[in-house]
């Protein structure tokens, strides 16, 4: 065989590959990060080869050293990645076969087919656990932070618009919930990532007696896929991943989001420090959330990855097609940006500062506490949408008289209704009013602090 044929080309053929052709469909500029689970794919198919008498002794040995030459001069950056090779599991076999002559005998029982399926698999395995390690590292900044500003009061919003108080804990808490909610769906994918194709062939598995069972042990999967077609076909579990990290990316934009409006200086409540900001080329004051602006960018081609992989899938025949391999640089680039967003998101909270006087000077419009009037009122008995209604006039005479409404007289409350009380304006206690919370995921003061231990003790 000429150096430039690629080693997929079996005598079938009578010439070499057009060189725009092998251009065109070369993946290893991509699929090179492969290389460490094709070489533990390979070197567990060899042991499993060896037990059925493909390989003896000698030959198994001599693979497995020089697989572990290979590996080393990978690691090195000294090996050659040749593109008339394809991919990174040709690129392998033919080092590997220059070196050792039984490395010819490795394919036995197996396609490139069941081999891109067991190395995403182990890729994706390894990719998991690091972006849940990653996520519970920014569950536990978000804690710390809301920890150590405990006592610190914001205003809550609906629409962008000042609705009620809450603790600057419970706001980042929600996060939490939203990041856990990740983690979850993250272990699931796990689940169904972590079984073995490797035996299934092109399509059709093998006439050889393949021992399945010890290949899935020796990779450490519980499970072995029990369609051949399918194990070939699947990449749900990619798809998986990629609407998780998906979701993962859109909480990220929205926590994002709200650190981009917080660092304002129309809200000024929290100042990330000089290492997490950038500067501007033209105008020397500014201090700019590029981290958190940009992971509100990403998480748009994050989106777009798991659209990518969805339509690629859509309209496959089965079993494999060539199609699929267009499904690795969507996942790789999707790993590599939620990671990347995770961790510096995390980074930049743990070295951010709140300013605790903007948040209790916005915390402290009594407007934020017009729905604890209607309340007093239903405490007196009066049908809720009354006292909504009540409270509405309330605020109205109060732009009226432009006063604050913690400031009306009991006269002026009662030109509006005489169930108003000596007692009415006490509900602008703000500490008073922040006690009064206490349903469970609410934000009084007490419950906050036990959501706060709550999740320390999770994340211990």
């Amino acid at each position: 065989m000429k150096r430039g044929s690629p080693v997929s080309r079996s005598g079938r053929f009578g010439g070499e590959v057009n060189a725009a052709v092998a251009k065109f469909t070369e993946s290893i500029s991509f699929d090179w990060r492969l290389w460490e689970h094709d070489i533990l794919g390979s070197l567990a198919h060899a042991a499993m080869l060896r037990k059925i008498g493909i390989l003896t002794a000698k030959e198994a040995g001599g693979i497995e050293k020089a697989m572990t030459a290979i590996a080393r001069e990978i690691v090195a950056g000294k090996f050659k990645w040749r593109p008339d090779l394809e991919d990174v599991h040709m690129n392998i076999e033919a080092a590997l076969t220059r070196r050792e002559p039984a490395g010819a005998k490795l394919h036995t029982g197996r396609s490139r087919n069941d081999q891109v399926a067991l190395d995403l698999r182990l890729w994706l395995r390894e990719e998991i656990i690091a972006l849940r390690l990653d996520i519970h590292r920014l569950q536990g900044a978000l804690v710390g932070l809301g920890a150590k500003y405990s006592d610190v009061i914001i205003p809550g919003y609906t629409h962008l618009q000042r609705a009620q108080p809450v603790y600057f804990a419970h706001h980042l808490l929600a996060y939490v919930e939203m990041l856990e909610r990740d983690q979850t769906r993250l272990l699931g994918c796990y689940t169904r990532t972590n079984v073995c194709p490797l035996g299934s062939g092109a399509l059709a598995g093998s006439t050889l007696p393949l021992d399945r069972e010890m290949v899935a042990r020796l990779l450490g999967f519980p499970q072995l896929t029990q369609n051949s077609m399918d194990a070939v076909s699947d990449r749900d579990f990619a798809i998986e991943f990629c609407a998780a990290a998906a979701l993962v990316a859109v909480h990220l934009s929205r926590l994002a989001e709200d650190l981009i409006l917080w660092v304002s200086s129309e809200f000024h409540f929290v100042t990330l420090a000089d290492a997490f900001t950038t500067g501007s080329s033209l105008m020397p004051q500014k201090k700019n959330p590029d981290i958190a602006e940009l992971t509100r960018g990403k998480a748009g081609r994050v989106i777009g990855n798991l659209t990518s992989l969805l339509v690629l899938l859509k309209g496959l025949p089965m079993a494999y097609n060539r199609d699929l391999q267009e499904d690795k640089e969507p996942l790789f680039d999707t790993a590599d940006t939620v990671r990347a967003c995770v961790q510096l998101m995390g980074a930049m909270l743990q070295n951010a500062t709140v300013n605790e006087d903007s948040c209790a000077a916005a915390a402290g419009d009594p407007a934020l506490l017009a729905t604890d009037l209607a309340d007093y009122l239903v405490r007196h008995r009066m049908p809720f949408r009354r006292a909504h209604h009540l409270v509405g006039a309330v605020v109205a005479l109060s732009e009226k008289l432009r006063k604050p409404l913690n400031q009306l007289t009991l006269a002026e409350l009662q030109s509006v209704d005489k169930t108003f009380g000596a007692d009415a304006l006490d509900v602008f206690n703000l500490p008073v009013a922040m006690s009064k919370r206490l349903g469970t995921g609410a934000p009084g003061a007490d419950e906050v602090a036990r959501q706060l231990a709550r999740w320390k003790k999770i994340l211990s």
